[in-house]
């Protein structure tokens, strides 16, 4: 399936496939004694998976279980991708090695 990807503006900027992304990084979760709660949105209803393109650009999927929502995309700068992938405890790749000290302090 196919998603409509905007820019940071939220202007169309066409569409991607996850199913051709080069690699995906799931969201962490945490255990509140109730829910599980997603790191990168602080809810227990909207979730977001990263995506590599197979050009080279991160991008993330926004989903929520509230009824009617709809999944929405949108690019990352290599910097929000690295702050992404640390605030959900992944390992950063080798092209974003650089912001590994810069975010860790």
């Amino acid at each position: 399936m196919a998603y409509e990807i905007t820019d940071e503006y939220g202007e169309p900027q066409g569409f991607v496939d996850p199913k051709l992304a080069k690699q995906s990084w799931e969201e962490g979760r945490d255990w509140d004694g109730n829910n599980h709660i997603s790191r990168a949105t602080g809810s227990q209803w909207d979730h977001e998976t990263l995506y590599l393109s197979s050009k080279g650009r991160y991008y993330v999927i926004h989903t929520s279980q509230w009824q009617g929502s709809l999944p929405s995309t949108r690019w990352l700068t290599p910097q929000e991708a690295a702050e992404w992938l640390i605030r959900n405890e992944h390992e950063l790749p080798d092209d974003l090695a650089e912001y590994n000290e810069a975010l860790v302090e």
